[in-house]
């Protein structure tokens, strides 16, 4: 199964506990808990679980993929938000969060090159080869619209588990999904699209040649001549709608996700700075202008397309969290501190908002 079929029980489950008084749903998610704590260190990237687990052992050493995004995203968004339900009673919560983050940081969060030179950081993903005596860890800078709730969480982490100098990579990481939507055709970043990593100790100095380089590699570009392999470097940039920057978009929809303005809404709360606020407006009048109909929103095929000839083509589609979770996301961006205050309540992952008790 997917690990984040397993992990994503324990807020809902210890909520109705403490509002039922009946004890077994928190028995249930803690058994999960226990079992996530015991195998953290024996997975093939040891702190972190990977996407496909057998539930049935529990085993957690089989499979070698790993990501903050989709099928494993909300098992480690739990974890802080575990621990403020619990009212930082329960130190595991803690001890998980804290066993995953330097991992991550060290092998998933990777600054990438963009033309202005912004310091900005990219969640990847990781696939482990080999043995446990011969390890190949290869790295991947695709980042995923879903992956983009992962700045809200460390700079949630960074808060309530006294990790200050987390505050700045939390602010990388959304800011880093802040310029995919602001680099993009439409003001919209794409589903799933893929940046160029910086070199190890590189100044990450915008370079249009290691751009290019990045492109060739990643789209097997040749030619019989130099002059001719640029002409197909052209073609693929052109064809692929590929902002400088980008050296791939796998999935060009957008099918209308909160993850990027989740993350937005807490670094504005954490920080109080405008900057988040701004781009949280830039980010809505984009939206909206394409995602409109006259009864709905709707979800977008390609948002890749030259706005200069053409709109994106609506899908007949609005996912429920539109409703739940990125709207309610945009609109707490421009109320008081106090309303949802995340002093009192704990957002879970489709943004239903829990009060942390005592509160």
């Amino acid at each position: 199964m997917l690990v984040s079929e397993l992990g994503s029980l324990s807020l809902e489950f210890t909520r109705l506990s403490q509002l039922t008084g009946e004890p077994k749903y928190y028995d249930a998610v803690q058994r999960i808990a226990d079992a996530l704590e015991k195998g953290q260190n024996s997975t093939k990237l040891p702190g972190m679980w990977p996407v496909m687990i057998d539930a049935s052992k529990p085993s957690f050493d089989e499979d070698g993929s790993f990501t903050l995004g989709g099928m494993s995203d909300s098992l480690y968004e739990y974890f802080p938000k575990q621990f403020l339900i619990l009212g930082g009673l329960l130190t595991q919560p803690k001890t998980l969060y804290e066993g995953f983050i330097d991992v991550a940081k060290k092998h998933m969060f990777a600054r990438f090159y963009n033309p202005k030179n912004e310091p900005l950081l990219v969640s990847g993903d990781v696939r482990v080869y080999g043995t446990e005596t011969d390890v190949d860890i290869h790295f991947e800078a695709r980042n995923q619209h879903l992956t983009c709730f992962t700045g809200g969480m460390v700079g949630l982490g960074s808060r309530i588990f006294n990790r200050p100098d987390d505050l700045k990579v939390a602010e990388e990481l959304t800011a880093g999904c802040v310029w995919a939507y602001d680099a993009s055709p439409h003001g919209i970043a794409p589903e799933i699209f893929s940046l160029l990593p910086c070199t190890k100790n590189d100044d990450c100095k915008w370079d249009e040649k290691a751009w290019h380089a990045g492109l060739i590699k990643q789209h097997g570009v040749s030619g019989e001549s130099e002059e001719i392999k640029q002409a197909h470097l052209k073609t693929v940039i052109a064809d692929r709608h590929l902002s400088p920057g980008f050296i791939a978009i796998d999935d060009k929809r957008y099918i209308l996700r909160p993850e990027a303005i989740e993350s937005v809404f807490i670094m504005y709360r954490i920080t109080g700075d405008r900057k988040w606020q701004e781009a949280a407006w830039r980010m809505f009048e984009a939206i909206e202008k394409v995602s409109r109909t006259d009864i709905a929103a709707s979800a977008l095929l390609d948002i890749t397309v030259d706005p200069k000839t053409s709109m994106p083509q609506k899908m007949d589609s609005m996912e429920s969290f539109w409703l739940a979770e990125t709207l309610k996301y945009f609109y707490l961006c421009f109320q008081e501190f106090d309303v949802v205050s995340l002093d009192d309540f704990v957002l879970n992952t489709e943004a239903h908002p829990l009060r942390r008790p005592g509160r």
